[in-house]
């Protein structure tokens, strides 16, 4: 796979900051009580993140070691600032909703983590489609875990009823409890998903590495040993 497309795969599925990593669980479970809140947060942290880690990757061979950090938090609040006032101005409703979690996403851990862990160490391209892979991978984890407790707690999805005439809606799922809920069965999913070909693999591999594949007791050689 090319490598530029495997950083935006490993963002979405291998390397998925919710579901794998489990980083920016704050606002994942405070905001995703609708579909709509999941795709705005996840979008914004997107933008952040993308430009981020090509800001960071330009100016890695130019930022102190000494100032790293702080370094990298000064342009991460510069751009949370000019997202921050363009969705004040242009979005609103979504604005209120999110509320304080948009400024937050200064100190939201994949964006520093990633800024740290690989726009520090690689080019501005490779850095970009990093963002990309980890934005899009948070804004489906937030999308999906928004649409599920949309759908149970309210019946709607996108603001659109989708559930038949008598659904009751229940309510626990768009208070806190329904969001570690939602969050630990679609964690599993993804897991029991990924398990089946990592362990196949490794057992396949293991009863290869031996000439009698991992059969001691029907190896001649046993027998032999046994004579001795």
């Amino acid at each position: 796979m090319n490598k530029y497309l495997e950083r935006v795969y490993n963002g979405i599925w291998k390397e998925n900051p919710i579901f794998v990593q489990m980083l920016g669980l704050c606002p994942t479970l405070a905001v995703t009580t609708s579909a709509t809140n999941g795709v705005g947060m996840g979008l914004s942290t997107t933008a952040v993140l993308v430009a981020a880690n090509v800001l960071i990757a330009a100016l890695r061979n130019v930022i102190p070691e000494g100032v790293r950090l702080p370094g990298e938090i000064v342009v991460v609040a510069s751009l949370v600032t000019v997202v921050d006032m363009l969705m004040e101005g242009f979005t609103p409703s979504l604005y209120s909703a999110l509320g304080i979690y948009i400024p937050l996403i200064v100190v939201n851990c994949i964006i520093l983590g990633r800024a740290e862990a690989y726009a520090m160490k690689n080019g501005p391209l490779l850095s970009a489609m990093d963002g990309i892979g980890m934005g899009l991978g948070f804004t489906v984890a937030l999308v999906c875990i928004g649409s599920l407790r949309e759908i149970l707690g309210a019946g709607t999805i996108f603001g659109i009823k989708v559930t038949p005439a008598g659904y009751e809606p229940i309510s626990i799922f768009i208070l806190a409890p329904g969001a570690f809920f939602i969050l630990s069965i679609l964690t599993a999913l993804q897991n029991k998903l990924k398990a089946p070909s990592a362990t196949n693999g490794s057992v396949k591999k293991k009863k290869n590495s031996t000439a009698c594949n991992g059969d001691c007791l029907s190896c001649p050689s046993h027998g032999a040993e046994e004579t001795k």
